[in-house]
């Protein structure tokens, strides 16, 4: 049972147009004016219905009410128009040409043309293609059939080629969504190119005087294969990575987002159900309850405690004699024998800065220990030698206290 109260989407509407888009290209040739095919796919729905319901009726046929009845998820006023343009038109007539006629029956002409609008909704035509490559190809191969015959179906073919190669560049070169919609006609082009040469190879070794005939139509079949690919390989990818054509591509939301209304844009989301907005505060007030909630202390993690045994406090600090030791021995080499040693001297005595720099440290180091005998007596003397090493000497003397200790 068809739905005609139904939410209208993007994609409902895209299919729609689609359908509609076919009605119109099939039957540009037999329409009167533009306005000639339905602007509803409804409509057609309606007349496949009646043409089942005739089909299940058999002999019996259908009155007035049994068709409405049949129809009842349509309106009244749409089923009783459609009916009246199909009564015109032949599809529907009544049993017997008499007056007062309450029974009709359906024209099977009818029913085959629908049946070829489903084929052809289905797959863009490309069944119909290999039909009509197959009844030629045994009409080619037919003893009866004539060059001019021939002539005619392959002047025939290369035409509907070129026209269909030159639809399918156009396709290449537009919009993605529109090549999408023509999906079906890129399917099996390899067979039908196949099956278009084999008809070529069959009329040329037949009829060798159609060679130049022959000649348009095969180059129609190139045209066609290499169009098919490039348009092939642009829906591939737009695909992406997941190969699933049933996605709607990026540039149609883009420009769904960029045309549409607000209230459009707004209907999108209308099955959904948010939270409530939060309520608003003051940024003042959010700052102050900040400042005047409580903060709880930081907890103090405990000093790690070593492995080794503690020995406790020590009574008296008793500094290490190994290091007044080694500096008595360095001022004791220093002096010799002297109470007293002039530092340059001292300095100088190597001719190197690293162990005059070295001397310096240990000799400053006792000069602050109390209880060491040695000090240096430091003078305002200063030499200067930029070429010699050390570059400059501070004057003093490093004498011996007291030689006993």
């Amino acid at each position: 049972m068809p739905e005609t109260n139904h939410e209208i989407t993007l994609d409902s509407a895209l299919g729609e147009e689609a359908v509609l888009a076919t009605y119109r290209r099939m039957f540009a040739a037999l329409a009167r004016d533009s306005g000639a095919v339905v602007d509803d796919p409804v409509l057609v729905d309606i007349a496949e219905t009646l043409f089942a319901a005739f089909a299940e009726a058999g002999e019996e046929w259908l009155t007035h009410e049994q068709m409405r009845h049949v129809c009842r998820a349509y309106s009244p006023d749409m089923f009783e128009n459609r009916l009246r343009v199909l009564k015109g038109l032949g599809a529907i007539r009544e049993v017997f040409p008499k007056p007062n006629q309450l029974r009709y029956r359906a024209s099977f002409t009818s029913v085959v043309g629908l049946m070829f609008i489903r084929r052809m909704m289905d797959d863009g035509g490309q069944s119909e293609m290999h039909r009509l490559l197959a009844l030629e190809d045994l009409n080619v191969a037919d003893p009866r059939t004539t060059m001019e015959e021939a002539r005619a179906s392959a002047q025939n073919l290369a035409r509907a080629f070129r026209l269909w190669a030159l639809e399918l560049v156009t396709l290449t070169g537009g919009t993605i969504e529109e090549l999408r919609e023509q999906a079906p006609k890129l399917w099996g082009t390899e067979e039908i190119a196949r099956r278009a040469q084999n008809l070529h190879g069959t009329i040329l070794n037949r009829w060798p005087d159609l060679d130049r005939t022959c000649t348009e139509l095969r180059s129609a079949i190139y045209a066609y294969s290499d169009a098919s690919r490039r348009a092939a390989g642009r829906l591939a990818d737009s695909a992406g990575t997941t190969r699933n054509l049933t996605l709607l591509p990026a540039e149609t939301w883009r420009t769904f987002a960029q045309t549409a209304s607000k209230e459009r844009l707004a209907a999108v989301l209308d099955g959904f159900v948010f939270d409530a907005p939060a309520p608003w505060h003051d940024p003042a007030a959010i700052v102050r309850a900040v400042d005047e909630s409580p903060r709880p202390a930081p907890v103090q993690p405990t000093p790690p405690r070593s492995a080794l045994p503690d020995p406790g406090p020590a009574d008296s600090y008793d500094a290490a004699s190994d290091g007044l030791d080694r500096l008595a021995s360095v001022a004791e080499g220093a002096l010799g024998t002297r109470t007293s040693a002039r530092l340059e001297e001292l300095l100088t005595a190597d001719g190197e800065w690293v162990s005059a720099r070295r001397l310096l440290a240990d000799l400053v180091s006792i000069d602050l220990r109390p209880e060491s005998p040695y000090r240096l007596r430091w003078s305002d003397g200063l030499t200067a030698g930029p070429g010699a090493e050390p570059a400059w000497l501070s004057h003093g003397v490093l004498e011996r206290t007291d030689r006993e200790a």
